[in-house]
C-alpha cells in the first residue's frame, strides 16, 4: 500500500475566430476583420511534494539532564526494584534479524520509498546495536554510543512537526469454551477456506454474526466457531486485540491469533459513544469504555456492529501474540505502526509517557526513552503520526494499555554511513 501522488493537469481549449475572406472583402462597406481575443494561459500550481515519513534530525549536545534526554533506557537494567528486560530486548532484535531474511522482507525494502533506508543498513544497525546492549554497563554508556554511531530518523508526525500520538495494545486472557452452551455462547471464528474468493464489497459485521452477536445457524459461517465466550464484549476485545491467551473451561490453555478480517476500516466505538453524547471523548479511556458497556449492557446491540470490520482467528496453541511481519512481539519491546510508512523490524526509539503502576498500585505516568523494534500494524495505525505500543499480556498489561493515550516522538535508528 504505497501512497501515490495523483497529478492533476488542466487542459486550455484555445478558442480562434476565424475571418473569413472571400470575395466580399472586395466590398467596402464590409467591417474590419475581427481580431482573436489574446487568451491569457492560467498558471498550473506546481504539484505538492510527497514529505517523506522519516527525515534525518540533528539531536545536539545541550539536553541535560541525560536522563531526560533520547536514548536513556533504564528498563534494560532494571529500576525501582524490578529487573531489568536486557534478554528480552536481545530477543526482540533477534525476531527482526529473523525476519529480515525472509524473501518478503527483501521484497519490501527493494521498494521502500526512503532510498537510504535498506535492509543491508537496518540489519547491520540491529546487529550493532546488539553488540552494544550486550556490552554496555549502563544506560548512560550505551546512550553515548547509540547518540556517537546512530543517525536518528524522526517520524515527521500527523502534523508535519514530528508529534505523534501513542496508543498501547496488549494480549488479553479470557475464559472460552470449546463447545457451546446456556452460558458460552459468543463465538469467535476460524477463517473460511474460500475467504480470497469472497466477492467485495465483503459482509458487514452485522451481517455475519447479527445485531446481538447471535446470528448462529443463520450466519454463512456457521461451522467454522471455534471458541465460545459468556461476555460478548469479551469476544469483541479479541477482536480489537487481534490475539489472545485462552483459559478453556475444561482446565486446558489454548492462545488464538490472527487469521484474516474482511475489507472495512477500523471505527472507534469510542468516539460513536461520544458522538450520540454517551460518553465524553475527552478523557475516554477503555476502562471507560468497559465500564459503560457493563452498566449499559444492551448498547452493545446498537454500538459493536458500527464497527463494521470482522476478523477471523486461529488456534496458536499457546504461542506468544505474533505481530504482522510474523514474529512474537515482545512487551515493551514491539510497536505498531503503519507498514506502507515505517520500515519493518527496524530498530526504532520511542519518548512519550507510559503509565506504570507505583508503590500502592496505582497506574502514574512516566516519561520514557524506550528502544524498540517496529513489529506490528493495525487497522486503526494509520500515518506517520500513529504508534501502538505492545503492554504485555494480562489484566496488569490491559489495565496500562487501557489508558495509554497521548503524544511524543518517534524515531529509527541507522548506522552513520
Amino acid at each position: 500500500m504505497r501512497k501515490t501522488l495523483a497529478l492533476c493537469s488542466l487542459s486550455l481549449g484555445l478558442a480562434f475566430v476565424n475571418a473569413l475572406w472571400s470575395a466580399v472583402a472586395q466590398v467596402p462597406d464590409l467591417p474590419a476583420p475581427v481580431q482573436p481575443t489574446p487568451v491569457v494561459p492560467i498558471p498550473v500550481p506546481p504539484a505538492p511534494e510527497v514529505q517523506p515519513a522519516l527525515k534525518p534530525v540533528d539531536l545536539g549536545s545541550g539536553c541535560t539532564p541525560k536522563s531526560a534526554c533520547l536514548g536513556w533506557d533504564e528498563q534494560i537494567w532494571g529500576s525501582r526494584g524490578k529487573r531489568g528486560d536486557r534478554q528480552a530486548l536481545l530477543k526482540a532484535i533477534d525476531h527482526s534479524l529473523s525476519y529480515l531474511q525472509r524473501d518478503r522482507a527483501i521484497a519490501i525494502y527493494q521498494q521502500y520509498p526512503i532510498p537510504e533506508i535498506t535492509l543491508d543498513r537496518v540489519r547491520r544497525s540491529l546487529l550493532r546495536f546488539r553488540q552494544l546492549v550486550v556490552q554496555s554497563k549502563s544506560p548512560a554508556q550505551l546512550q553515548a554510543a547509540v547518540k556517537r554511531e546512530f543517525t536518528f530518523y524522526q517520524s515527521v508526525g500527523n502534523d508535519g512537526k514530528g508529534t505523534v500520538k501513542f496508543t498501547a495494545y496488549y494480549e488479553p486472557v479470557y475464559t472460552a469454551s470449546r463447545v457451546r452452551t446456556a452460558q458460552y455462547k459468543y463465538p469467535l471464528y476460524r477463517l473460511p477456506p474460500d475467504f480470497d474468493k469472497w466477492a467485495k464489497p465483503h459482509p458487514k459485521r452485522i451481517e455475519l454474526e447479527g445485531q446481538d452477536g447471535l446470528l448462529g445457524d443463520k450466519s454463512q459461517l456457521r461451522g467454522l466457531e471455534m471458541l465460545w465466550f459468556r461476555d460478548r464484549l469479551d469476544a469483541y476485545m479479541v477482536h480489537i486485540q487481534g490475539s489472545a491467551q485462552i483459559q478453556l473451561t475444561d482446565g486446558k490453555k489454548t492462545s488464538i491469533g490472527y487469521a484474516g478480517g474482511t475489507d472495512y476500516p477500523w471505527t472507534s466505538i469510542g468516539r460513536e459513544l461520544a458522538k450520540d453524547g454517551k460518553l465524553p471523548l475527552d478523557g475516554l479511556t477503555l476502562p471507560k469504555l468497559i465500564s459503560f458497556f457493563k452498566q449499559s449492557p444492551q448498547e452493545l446491540n446498537n454500538y459493536l456492529p458500527r464497527w463494521e470490520r470482522f476478523i477471523f482467528f486461529k488456534e496458536t496453541s499457546g504461542t506468544p501474540a505474533t505481530g504482522s511481519i510474523n514474529v512474537p512481539v515482545t512487551p515493551e519491546r514491539s510497536i505498531a505502526t503503519d507498514k506502507s510508512l515505517m520500515p519493518p523490524g527496524a530498530l526504532a526509539l520511542v519518548h512519550t509517557s507510559l503509565p506504570y503502576p507505583n508503590k500502592s498500585g496505582r497506574l502514574e505516568y512516566r516519561r520514557v526513552s524506550r528502544f524498540v523494534l517496529d513489529q506490528d500494524t493495525g487497522s486503526a495505525i494509520k500515518g506517520p503520526g500513529r504508534v501502538d505500543y505492545f503492554m504485555g499480556t494480562g489484566k496488569l498489561a490491559g489495565d496500562r494499555a487501557g489508558i495509554t493515550g497521548g503524544n511524543g516522538s518517534l524515531y529509527y535508528l541507522l548506522l552513520k554511513e
